[in-house]
């Protein structure tokens, strides 16, 4: 994990923390592996607990077959981007279906939900993410949640731009961008950012990043997003208001 500030001539300044794939928690159990980008289930690291209300990016490899079975959520945002494969998805609300690349799931636990989560295919590898968040302090918390929420939907557009793929709470925003080698996009020059690499390869203020690297950032000013090879990232932004401080964040 390697912690560096920007400046540039009088620009503002901004902390970034890049964290490398192969330095993520590591679980492999019943044909699933998983790689945590916080702490989660037996990993647990009192540094690396949240970034802001970011409270799990966690890249799950599935065999052929191989799946959670029925498990609890409540009180969390959940939201699934499949990279490879096909996920099966059924909750205790009666909804089912598949999610595929190129499709976002999003579950708004709320006062509790059981679902399970299986590979589709029963010859092909499953790879996706799942990211959760929960309030990042009481005044978001939601004092009657009300019943579990379920949404899903086609992504389309964001070759070459930062596309905004979910809002919550008027402070969290998720963007997605599909880049060619070449292409440049600016990250949102306020509040604080999480951005993986999902495909490919880009450049960020120097740091060569690969697939699976992560680089957070805090503070104010530009941070600028090179495209090396033909990419895909993900970019959590959390706006200046709800935005963690360099506690929870690059020092």
């Amino acid at each position: 994990m390697r912690v560096f500030r920007r400046r540039r001539d009088s620009e503002p300044r901004r902390a970034l923390q890049v964290v490398r794939s192969d330095e993520r928690f590591e679980t492999c159990r019943d044909g699933i592996t998983t790689r945590h980008s916080f702490s989660y289930g037996d990993h647990y690291d009192p540094d690396n607990v949240a970034f802001g209300p970011l409270r799990a990016v966690n890249e799950e490899r599935l065999d052929p077959g191989a799946g959670y079975e029925s498990h609890r959520h409540s009180d969390v945002e959940i939201v699934t981007w499949v990279l490879d494969g096909a996920l099966a998805h059924e909750d205790s609300t009666g909804t089912r279906g598949v999610v595929r690349p190129g499709e976002v799931q999003h579950v708004s636990a709320r006062s509790g939900v059981e679902h399970t989560e299986r590979n589709a295919s029963p010859t092909e590898p499953l790879r996706f993410l799942q990211m959760m968040l929960a309030p990042a302090d009481a005044e978001l918390a939601d004092p009657d949640p009300g019943p579990p929420a379920y949404r899903q939907w086609d992504l389309q557009g964001a070759r070459g731009y930062l596309l905004e793929v979910l809002r919550l709470r008027d402070a969290v925003t998720l963007l997605a961008a599909l880049l060619d080698g070449g292409d440049v996009v600016d990250l949102p020059s306020d509040g604080a950012v999480h951005l993986q690499v999902t495909r490919g390869r880009v450049e960020v203020e120097g740091e060569t990043l690969d697939a699976g690297d992560v680089v957070r950032v805090t503070g104010e000013g530009r941070v600028r997003v090179s495209a090396e090879t033909s990419s895909e990232i993900l970019a959590w932004h959390f706006h200046a208001e709800r935005a963690p401080g360099d506690d929870q964040g690059a020092t």
